[in-house]
């Protein structure tokens, strides 16, 4: 059996604060972009909740990428579907 990671309750805290503070930096960015006011939450779709095109895609990932000054490659964009994995995705890119 190998080792047990643990996870301190602050720790805990910690990560999940931050992954809030990106989901309020992500709904912020949508916002002009949502033109059907689309309540947000994690498991809100780009493509069928928010019914967005290729174009405006683009244009939001330029958005984002600009915001937490990271790069967002095609292929992780082709697996990102709704709002809960561009979280993890711009969590894991911050490091």
């Amino acid at each position: 059996m190998g080792a047990k990671a643990t996870l301190s309750w602050e720790s805990f805290e910690q990560i999940m604060t931050d992954r809030q503070q990106i989901f309020d930096s992500i709904a912020a960015q949508i916002t002009p972009f949502n033109k059907k006011g689309v309540e947000l939450t994690e498991a809100t779709t780009f493509a069928g909740d928010l019914e967005w095109d290729s174009l405006t895609v683009m244009d939001f990932v330029a958005a984002i990428e600009d915001e937490f000054d990271i790069i967002i490659t095609m292929n992780m964009q082709a697996e990102i579907e709704n709002i809960g994995q561009l979280v993890d995705a711009v969590a894991k890119l911050k490091g």
